[in-house]
């Protein structure tokens, strides 16, 4: 016969993680809204170029100043690119730390 504890044990580790899963949930949709309002300014050039992504890597701006269009197109190119890059990382290393800080410290398997 069992003495029932062991169930017990399980429904009190089931509503723990249920309590967890709606606390990420909850600030998932928090940390979406920020991301989304976020804007994040990467630059190439010495700020010749700029490009602008939300915390979500959607692209909002781009800015050219004159004396980029007297390079080339070429090299004007590279310049956007490597704006772009920029912009990228800085929005997906933001994105990260914040889903870091968003599930850290909930005790979930994987880095999450």
């Amino acid at each position: 016969m069992s003495d029932g504890k062991g169930f017990g044990f399980g429904l009190g580790k089931m509503k723990e993680a249920f309590q967890k899963a709606q606390q990420i949930q909850e600030g998932a949709k928090k940390l979406q809204e920020e991301l989304d309002e976020l804007r994040l300014t990467g630059e190439a050039g010495g700020g010749l170029v700029k490009v602008t992504l939300s915390g979500n890597q959607e692209p909002h701006d781009v800015e050219i100043a004159p004396e980029a269009l007297n390079q080339g197109a070429e090299v004007l190119s590279d310049l956007v690119l490597a704006a772009l890059k920029d912009a990228y990382q800085l929005s997906t290393g933001t994105m990260k730390e914040k889903m870091e800080a968003l599930t850290g410290g909930l005790g979930l398997p994987g880095g999450f």
